[in-house]
């Protein structure tokens, strides 16, 4: 089957610091390989002794909602998560708070920071509409991480990291990026089939510029419907049709694998691809799903 290219805009201008400098914004080696096709309730002490928990403050699911809130906050605990669920037009959180806090504190205070601030984050936009979440989590990683290569912040040519190994560095390329958005936008409760990481070809610096390998988050509000590109090197959200300065080469998710950005599925992608496979079991650890 053909690629189905989906013209995705001129870049205006670039986030200062999160444009690579006189080299691809994802590495050739990764290029080269993406080519081929061959290419719980578990804390007893939030019951036991603390009369009046499970006691909403207010009346109303307005009382039930700002205290399961105040909870997460807290304690971040799966027991208000789970409550949570319970509320009209609440989804469950596909993220496990203290698998993740555990991995943060393996890999020391920046990422305890950046944890914190990431479960800040998920638990502020519980119940927000999709377009909301997408700004919010799209802005968190974008003014958080910067920019530097996989040399640069792993010593190897090309490695995809998990979110909180991102946000141990506080820096990773394109792809950490759109892993981390992807990721942390399914703990919002964004379905993973809406969403897609994209390889393309990005020609940067305007229409003479060089084409560069460049990886970003796609999201389809519906099937069969123009997606919204989430990027590292342009903050605003744009629909596909606004950025023709991106070819797509091939995208996947969690659950399929497609030519371009086309709607036959081309395979398993934890099969074929050996780095996506990796970063999935990593990410898992850390409590995402």
């Amino acid at each position: 089957m053909s690629p189905v290219c989906v013209r995705f805009s001129n870049a205006a201008t670039a986030r200062q610091g999160h444009r690579p400098q006189g080299r691809a914004a994802c590495d050739d080696n990764t290029a080269r390989e993406r080519f081929p096709w061959d290419f719980c309730v578990h804390d007893a002490s939030l019951i036991a002794g603390r009369k009046g928990l499970l006691r909403p403050p207010g009346r109303g699911w307005s009382g039930w909602t700002a205290w399961v809130r105040q909870a997460l906050a807290r304690r971040a605990g799966l027991l208000a998560t789970l409550l949570l669920a319970l509320l009209p037009g609440r989804a469950l959180l596909a993220w496990d708070a203290d698998r993740m806090s555990q991995a943060a504190r393996q890999l020391g205070g920046e990422a305890m920071a950046g944890v914190q601030a990431l479960q800040a984050t998920l638990t502020a936009i519980t119940g927000q509409e999709e377009p909301a979440k997408l700004q919010v989590v799209n802005q968190f990683f974008n003014r958080r991480i910067l920019f530097r290569d996989d040399l640069e912040v792993w010593g190897e040519v090309d490695h995809w990291a998990s979110p909180v190994e991102t946000l141990s560095r506080g820096a990773g390329d394109c792809e950490d990026y759109a892993i981390a958005k992807y990721f942390s936008l399914t703990a919002a409760g964004v379905p993973s089939s809406r969403l897609r990481l994209v390889y393309v070809r990005a020609r940067i610096g305007g229409p003479q510029g060089a084409v560069q390998a460049h990886m970003v988050l796609a999201y389809y509000p519906a099937s069969n419907t123009e997606p919204l590109i989430l990027d590292n090197l342009i903050s605003e959200l744009r629909p596909a049709s606004r950025r023709p300065d991106l070819v797509p080469v091939f995208s996947f998710n969690g659950e399929g694998l497609w030519q371009g950005v086309g709607a036959q599925a081309a395979g398993d992608p934890a099969a074929r691809m050996s780095r996506w496979r990796e970063v999935l079991a990593k990410a898992r650890a850390e409590g995402f799903q």
